[in-house]
C-alpha cells in the first residue's frame, strides 16, 4: 500500500476525482477536505457535527450523511470513537457546492422522526439516493437502525427498510437490480432485490428486516462501508479484522489485509478503476494499493 496522506482525523468517505485528487471527510475535524495527487491536504468545506459518507450527486455537489458528532478518545496520535459528541441532538443530510464551499442541509428528518445518526449513501442511476442511518449507541442502550431513500432536490425521503443493528456501508449492484447494506457490530450483509426506485422487495419473517443474510463474518470482526467492483463483488472495510473482505454474491470471501485498526472505507479510482483507496482511520491515513479487477463505476 503508498501511503497518500497522513495526519488526518478520522478520515472516512473517500470519492476518487477525474483530476487525481481524493475528496474525504473528516470526521473529528468536521470537514470535508480535498486530497491532492502530492499529499496536500485542503479544507473544502466545514461541516459541524459529524460528516461521514460522501458521494458526489447529479448535479455534482457533494452529498455527506452527517451523524450529528462523535465523542472522541486521542491517544497517541491516533483517533477513535466514544458515544454521541457532548450537545448531540440529530444528524442530517447535507449538501457542499465544490466551488464555494457553501454547505446546505437538506433533510434531517422522516416523517416527523429526527434522522440519528446518517452514515453512508449511495445513488442510483434516477438520481435519488438510499443512505443507512446507523443511529447512536449509549451507555446502556443503542437506537435501531434504518435505511432510506431521498431525492435529491428535497421533495421527498422514506423508509425502505428497518430493523437493522448498526446499517453502515451500502451499494448497489452491478445491474442496480440489488442493495447492498453491511451492519457493523455483527459483520453482516444484507441484500435486498430493487423492484423501482426506493422500492424493496422484502422477504417475510423470520428475516428481521425483509432481507437477504449474503454473507456473516465468522470470529470477530465489525462491517463499515462497501464499494462494488464490476463484476459484482462486495467489498467491505473490516475496522478491527484489519482487512477489507472481498464477498461475492454467493456469500464466498475471501480477505485483504490492511495494516490499520481500524479500516473504515474504500473507494475505486485511476483511470481503469483498478487502484482502491482506503481510509485508515486509527493513525489518520489514506492509503492507495491496486486492485485485481476494475470497480464498478458511479452513477455519478
Amino acid at each position: 500500500m503508498k501511503t497518500i496522506a497522513r495526519g488526518l482525523q478520522f478520515p472516512e468517505g473517500p470519492i476518487a476525482m477525474p483530476d487525481g485528487s481524493l475528496l474525504l471527510v473528516e470526521i473529528a475535524r468536521e470537514t470535508l477536505s480535498r486530497v491532492t495527487p502530492d499529499g496536500k491536504v485542503e479544507v473544502v468545506a466545514s461541516i459541524p457535527g459529524g460528516p461521514n459518507g460522501a458521494a458526489i450527486g447529479p448535479d455534482g455537489r457533494v452529498y455527506v450523511c452527517n451523524n450529528g458528532g462523535f465523542g472522541w478518545i486521542r491517544e497517541n496520535g491516533t483517533c477513535r470513537t466514544n458515544g454521541p459528541a457532548p450537545g448531540y441532538t440529530h444528524g442530517g443530510i447535507d449538501v457542499v457546492d465544490l466551488a464555494s464551499g457553501d454547505v446546505q442541509r437538506l433533510y434531517e428528518e422522516v416523517d416527523g422522526q429526527l434522522l440519528k445518526g446518517p452514515n453512508d449513501l449511495v445513488f442510483d442511476s434516477h438520481g435519488g439516493f438510499y443512505f443507512t442511518d446507523t443511529g447512536k449507541g449509549r451507555e446502556r442502550d443503542l437506537d435501531r437502525g434504518y435505511v432510506y431513500y431521498a431525492k435529491v432536490d428535497g421533495s421527498g425521503i422514506r423508509e425502505v427498510a428497518g430493523g437493522l443493528f448498526l446499517p453502515n456501508g451500502i451499494g448497489l449492484s452491478a445491474d442496480g437490480s440489488r442493495l447492498y447494506v453491511a451492519e457493523t457490530v455483527t459483520a453482516r450483509l444484507w441484500s435486498w432485490d430493487i423492484v423501482a426506485p426506493g422500492v424493496l422487495s422484502k422477504k417475510p419473517w423470520p428475516s428481521p428486516n425483509g432481507g437477504h443474510c449474503v454473507f456473516g463474518m465468522p470470529g470477530y470482526a465489525r462491517f463499515d462501508s462497501l464499494a462494488v467492483t464490476a463484476s459484482g463483488s462486495i467489498c467491505i472495510a473490516a475496522l478491527d479484522n484489519c482487512s477489507i473482505v472481498e464477498v461475492k454474491p454467493d456469500g464466498s470471501h475471501r480477505s485483504h489485509g490492511v495494516p490499520d485498526l481500524l479500516v473504515t472505507n474504500l473507494c475505486f479510482g485511476g483511470d481503469d478503476l483498478r487502484t482502491a483507496y482506503v481510509t485508515l482511520s486509527y493513525e489518520g491515513r489514506v492509503c492507495a494499493m491496486d486492485w485485481h479487477e476494475p470497480g464498478l463505476r458511479l452513477a455519478y
